[in-house]
């Protein structure tokens, strides 16, 4: 396995986002090959643990407004960038990844980092990745609050998905940055623009923004079988479990409605709609920090 790793430098003109780099191995099963995770880790260590958890093409600069919010409440954050974005490490071929190799791949993360009761916090990928790990070791999981994403087990791809799965595989470009900014309602400056940019200095590093959306387990999809032992889980969660969804996501949206009722911990949790496009860490960060801390104090909000 051929591994590529953004320079330290491409990440110097960042400005707004001042949090202390943390960096721990994983070993890839197939290959064997040790890959570098970096992760922030900020707040009390002693406070009640929330995990946040990025998704597609996005990296942990997406969730600088809500890691204050959170450890200004008392809670450590841990915010990874998986395997392929961000300052982690990047295998440098499509091949190299798979959804459940991602899913193995931050599992061992975690458990380096032997957190427990644990609030589970994301979005887009990050719920296909967390959700699996959360069902994987759910005793380690305290609760949930899902955002815009979900854990699709061979429904029909929505078109707008179908018309992104296209992109990302076709298009002779791929701007990343560009690509966050389409998926927000609140203008993006040049310098988030870039910053978002920043981990893909040249079009080699983007072996997994690239292929994302092609692991989506939507029908016919190889990952299908592992959704449904995922929901079986699931379907028997009675820890608190809340959703959070945006109201202009158009590739989400009603996405809630497949968890709350069928999940038990769906039951008294205080759902609500928040304000925004896809990345709603950009539009709504006090909104959805607020839904979180709502589990964490298990306290409606």
């Amino acid at each position: 396995m051929d591994v590529l790793r953004t320079p330290d430098s491409a990440f110097a003109a960042i400005t707004d986002f001042p949090f202390k780099p943390h960096y721990a191995s994983v070993r890839d099963a197939g290959s064997g090959t040790e890959l570098r995770v970096h992760y922030i880790d900020e707040g009390p260590r002693d406070g009640p643990v929330v995990l946040l958890l990025h998704g597609e093409p996005t990296w942990s600069y997406l969730w600088r407004h809500m890691i204050p919010l959170l450890t200004a409440a008392g809670c450590r954050v841990l915010a990874p960038d998986l395997i392929g974005f961000g300052r982690s490490d990047k295998p440098a071929r499509k091949s190299d990844y798979s959804y459940g190799a991602q899913v193995n791949w931050m599992s061992q993360w975690l458990e380096g980092t032997g957190a427990s009761q644990i609030t589970l916090a994301c979005q887009d990928w990050g719920s296909l990745i967390g959700l699996r790990m959360v069902a994987a070791m759910p005793e380690r999981f305290a609760g949930v609050a899902l955002s815009n994403g979900g854990l699709p087990e061979g429904q029909p791809a929505p078109r707008a998905f179908r018309m992104w799965r296209a992109f990302s595989r076709y298009s002779p470009v791929f701007p990343i940055g560009r690509i966050v900014k389409a998926g927000t309602k609140r203008p993006l400056s040049d310098a988030e623009i870039a910053a978002y940019d920043a981990p893909f200095p040249t079009s080699a590093y983007k072996a997994a923004a690239r292929i994302f959306p092609s692991f989506v387990p939507f029908e016919g999809n190889v990952a299908v079988p592992d959704q449904k032992r995922a929901w079986a889980v699931f379907d028997a969660w009675d820890k608190p479990f809340l959703c959070c969804f945006s109201d202009a996501d158009p590739i989400t949206r009603g996405g809630d409605a497949l968890f709350i009722g069928r999940v038990p911990g769906t039951a008294g949790q205080a759902h609500g709609t928040l304000s925004g496009g896809h990345f709603i860490q950009e539009d709504d960060p006090a909104g959805f920090a607020a839904k979180i801390l709502s589990l964490v104090n298990g306290q409606p909000r």
